[in-house]
């Protein structure tokens, strides 16, 4: 993990679709209002994420499961 987020982290000009979500989103994970999202606060959102998945397929399993 540590390895990704360093080798994307490097700053290569802007190359995304939508620069305005893109700013709200790193605006959010920056926790320390630094500007940049260190790997502190990169951590915290992969752990969201998880979370999140981890939820909705637990949900899922349990449709499916009611469905047999």
């Amino acid at each position: 993990m540590t390895g990704t987020f360093h080798q994307n982290s490097r700053k290569e000009g802007d190359s995304q679709k939508d620069p305005q979500l893109v700013d709200k989103v790193m605006q959010d994970l920056d926790a320390n209002k630094d500007n940049e999202v260190d790997f502190n606060e990169f951590v915290v959102m992969v752990a969201a994420l998880m979370v999140a998945y981890n939820d909705y397929f637990v949900e899922q399993l349990k449709k499916k499961g009611k469905q047999k």
